[in-house]
This record gives C-alpha cells, sequence and structure tokens, in this order.
C-alpha cells in the first residue's frame, strides 16, 4: 500500500476528496490550533492521491498509548483497514475510532477488523435538506406547524442578522454556555468556540445567524461552510420569550443564507432514528428539525480498529454508555 502523510502542496487535491467538514483541511487546522497531534494521510495508486483523510491522536491519561480519531471519513474498507492498522503502529495507538460519512445502503463490504463501537460519538442518524429548490416549494416541504411558527416569528417582530465578527461570537457564547447550563449536557468550552471561529473565518466558512425580539437576543447558530455544503453544529438559545418562535426564523433564515451562497444542502448535524421515542430528552430538538422537510439519513456507524485489546477493553471498562461518552469526548475534543 502506497500510504503517505500529506503536506501542504496537497491542500486542494485533499478538499477534492474529502465529503464532510470535519474531514476538511480547515477543521483540521482548528484542531491542531488546539495543540491536538493531527496528521493528514493520503493512498496513492499508480502515483495518484485516491483517498484522503485526517486522524487526531489523544494521549489516554495514565495509559501508555493513544486513541486515533478519524471522524466522518471514508468507507472502512479492507484498503482503510490496512491504511489504519499502518498507522496505529507508528502512533502507538490503542485503537483507532473511525465515524464513516457513508450511509447505511452504500456499496461495499466492512472489514472484519473493524469493530464495532461500543458507543458512537457522532449520532448514526441526521437530517439533510436539499437546498435548491426554490423558497416557495421549500416552504411547502415543510411541516405546517413549522410553516405556522415562521410567520409568528415574523409578524411578532423578532430579528435576524447574520454575521461573523466578534460580537457575533460573543452573543454566541453567552447562549451557547447559558443552554449548556439550563439543560445540563457536555459542551465544548469558550477556547474550542473562539479557535472555530478563529480558523474559519480566515477562509469565509463561517457565519453566525442570530435571532432577537425587542433588542434582546434569543437563538445564535454557529453555521459551517465547506464544498456545497451549509452545516448546523452548534446553537443556543434563551428561555425567554419563547412564544415569538425565534428559533424557527433562524432556521429559516440560515437556508435562505445557504441558497445565497449558492450551496445544495443543510446538514442539520444530528436527530434520532425513524421511531424516535417522545420521551427522548432530545425529541424536541429531532423533531423541530424534521419540520423543515429534510431526508433522515442513516449512517453506517462506528467502528473501532483495535491493536491493543487488553488496553481497549479496560479503557472501555471505565464504565460504559453516559459516562463512556463524556470521557471519549473529554479525551478526542469533539
Amino acid at each position: 500500500m502506497d500510504l503517505r502523510v500529506l503536506d501542504e502542496t496537497y491542500k486542494a487535491e485533499y478538499d477534492s476528496l474529502v465529503t464532510h467538514v470535519i474531514q476538511s483541511w480547515q477543521w483540521g487546522e482548528f484542531r491542531k490550533s488546539l495543540g491536538i497531534p493531527l496528521e493528514r494521510y493520503g493512498i496513492f495508486e499508480n502515483n495518484i492521491l485516491k483517498t484522503a483523510f485526517q486522524v487526531s491522536f489523544h494521549k489516554i491519561p495514565a495509559i501508555k498509548g493513544f486513541v486515533g480519531y478519524l471522524p466522518k471519513g471514508p468507507f472502512p474498507s479492507e484498503e482503510m483497514a490496512e491504511a489504519l492498522k499502518q498507522i496505529s503502529k507508528e502512533k502507538g495507538c490503542v485503537f483507532i475510532k473511525t465515524e464513516p460519512d457513508i450511509e447505511i445502503n452504500a456499496s461495499g463490504k466492512v472489514s472484519r477488523d473493524f469493530k464495532k463501537s461500543l458507543k458512537p460519538l457522532f449520532t448514526k442518524y441526521n437530517f439533510v435538506l436539499d437546498i435548491t429548490p426554490s423558497e416557495e416549494e421549500l416552504l411547502k416541504n415543510m411541516h405546517q406547524k413549522t410553516r405556522y411558527n415562521i410567520r409568528v416569528a415574523d409578524k411578532k417582530g423578532v430579528k435576524v442578522e447574520i454575521g461573523e465578527d466578534e460580537k457575533y461570537l460573543k452573543t454566541y457564547l453567552k447562549l451557547y454556555f447559558d443552554t449548556t447550563k439550563r439543560q445540563g449536557y457536555f459542551g465544548h468550552n469558550e477556547k474550542y468556540h473562539t479557535k472555530v471561529w478563529e480558523t474559519f473565518t480566515k477562509t469565509g466558512q463561517l457565519k453566525f445567524v442570530i435571532g432577537s425580539f425587542n433588542g434582546i437576543p434569543l437563538v445564535a447558530w454557529m453555521l459551517l461552510i465547506f464544498k456545497e455544503k451549509l452545516y448546523y453544529p452548534y446553537g443556543g438559545s434563551s428561555p425567554l420569550h419563547r412564544d415569538t418562535m425565534a428559533s424557527n426564523l433562524v432556521a429559516w433564515e440560515a437556508i435562505k443564507l445557504g441558497k445565497t451562497m449558492d450551496l445544495t444542502e443543510f446538514d442539520m448535524w444530528g436527530a434520532l432514528g425513524p421511531d424516535a421515542d417522545p420521551k427522548d430528552s432530545w425529541f424536541g430538538f429531532h423533531k423541530f428539525k424534521s419540520g423543515y422537510g429534510g431526508r433522515l439519513v442513516e449512517y453506517l456507524g462506528s467502528f473501532d480498529l483495535v491493536s491493543n485489546k487488553a488496553i481497549y477493553y479496560a479503557f472501555n471498562s471505565v464504565d460504559k454508555f453516559t459516562k463512556l461518552k463524556v470521557a471519549l469526548l473529554k479525551i478526542l475534543g469533539q
């Protein structure tokens, strides 16, 4: 196998091959700005770059070894297994976690070297909205309640601003951390979000969408742009003036922004499955996203390529599910 580490000269070729913003060259720059070791790799055939991906490496506390992380990368084929075995050996990885940007119905056979992860980091489902139709068609394809809420927000006087300056960052950070505190879930720290902002504003790949009522910011979304896709990875909201339906108008303005930029898809970053449980803590968010008429996508899932079984199982026995996921999130910085 002709596996090589890629340098800056391959940047354009690299980005032409990867399919998701968090495999993009710029996302790699963001990760490195946090001090996280990261390498970009290419698999060549007849001296032509055929497959590209990046892996970050994270030290496991009190253990001699690293976890490699490859989110939203290529299909977990035999070729990828061989590549990751080589990388794992060179970098001293206990295991490499890969979460392919591949839908469940894709052709191909997953290599036996990949073990189903005990706990994924990315959700297995996602809403992806085709934003190429006209605004009228997009509105028509939405759930009736979603269209109604957009009209309510507009009539009540919700104002939406779009920008990337530091003032928008400050508003976003306040609402984001207000939300994580109120809802009691794990969120990234201020440095993480600030570094995303610093890295992606340099290339014009980041926008904030802020919804306000009577001058009070109620909703703030961070949007990323890569190739022809708009991504909604992070956001925050206020518990005030919920009757204004500000989030619905913010989402609609984000979609219209994507259209003005000639983008083709809006990736809403995560969802529950087709039989979502109304009692699930994320059901409200799932239902909100579903109202915009996007396609519910199911991905292959999360896989681990294990190099050291003893340490791998010891690491994964810390505690399963919620605590394990938080531990992984802290280590991987996802």
